[in-house]
């Protein structure tokens, strides 16, 4: 009875730094900013009151819609796109390489930063840049393509480029919980490649794949950094406008509203994919849970 109440007090001891670093930077914080969202801001002056006068008058802009559409947009496309780059990359690196040197050189990305990546696909991108450079000198085009850069591809393609090491980080972690003694047996029971990938690894990978989709896709929709230097005028997204509301607009609740929306349809994002891995039959079935 003494060593199970020693190792709780330890578990909580050992918890309770990151629990206090999350309830003092991210949860009062957050709820901070809920209920700023139902007051009202004057001349950048905040005014303590309680209306759904901003979350009325974000739903009821039609702009609103057209940007957050932008944002889902992109952050479906780069978690679709980084997923199905890393899985592969993914299974390889767990159960057909020895060491982790391929696993290092893709995560090498992350030394460069993140602006210097952006700019670098400006550079690639651009009138000037390396792709138009190469076409115009093979003759394949007269001019420059203008629909590189400035467009939803630009931004879709960065965005991939950035999301695909954190990915491949979350997938590979996942794969490895999964034993080849498994894989070998389902094969044995006649089992062929595809059966093997849905009925056995992705089923027990699944909070990998679910967590790799969902960060790429959160980050993505919700970065405005990169549609705002490569998306060009029709790349606007709702991060975008919340960041305006709080740097230039001074009206902190009416941001604050639009990204709880934002937070919401992540949720909505959310579910949806879980239930659509459960109609396709890849969620894990009540054998898989602990």
């Amino acid at each position: 009875m003494m060593n199970g109440n020693r190792r709780e007090a330890t578990g909580l001891a050992l918890v309770a730094p990151s629990f206090l670093f999350l309830l003092v930077f991210f949860i009062i914080p957050a709820v901070l900013l809920f209920v700023c969202s139902f007051w009202l801001a004057q001349a950048f002056r905040l005014i303590p009151t309680f209306t759904f006068d901003n979350y009325s008058r974000a739903l009821s802009a039609g702009g609103f819609y057209l940007l957050t559409l932008n944002a889902l947009k992109n952050g479906l496309w780069t978690a679709v796109i980084s997923v199905l780059l890393s899985f592969p990359a993914a299974y390889f690196i767990v159960y057909r390489t020895r060491g982790n040197l391929l696993f290092y050189l893709i995560l090498v990305s992350w030394f460069a930063s993140y602006l210097v990546r952006i700019y670098a696909w400006r550079t690639i991108l651009g009138s000037n840049g390396l792709i138009n450079t190469t076409l115009m000198q093979l003759g394949l085009i007269d001019q420059p393509l203008e629909v590189l850069l400035f467009s939803p591809f630009a931004t879709i393609l960065t965005l991939v480029h950035i999301m695909v090491p954190f990915a491949l980080l979350l997938l590979v972690s996942a794969l490895r919980d999964v034993r080849k003694e498994y894989i070998e047996a389902a094969r044995d029971l006649g089992a062929g490649g595809f059966e093997v990938l849905t009925r056995v690894i992705l089923p027990m990978s699944y909070k990998g794949v679910v967590g790799a989709f969902m960060f790429t896709f959160v980050i993505s929709a919700g970065d405005f950094v990169t549609p705002q230097l490569l998306g060009g005028r029709d790349g606007m997204t709702t991060g975008i406008l919340i960041a305006n509301q709080f740097r230039t607009a001074g009206n902190w609740p009416f941001g604050a509203a639009m990204a709880f929306i934002l937070l919401a349809t992540f949720l909505m994002t959310y579910f949806m994919f879980v239930r659509l891995l459960d109609v396709l039959r890849l969620a894990p079935g009540r054998r898989f849970h602990d």
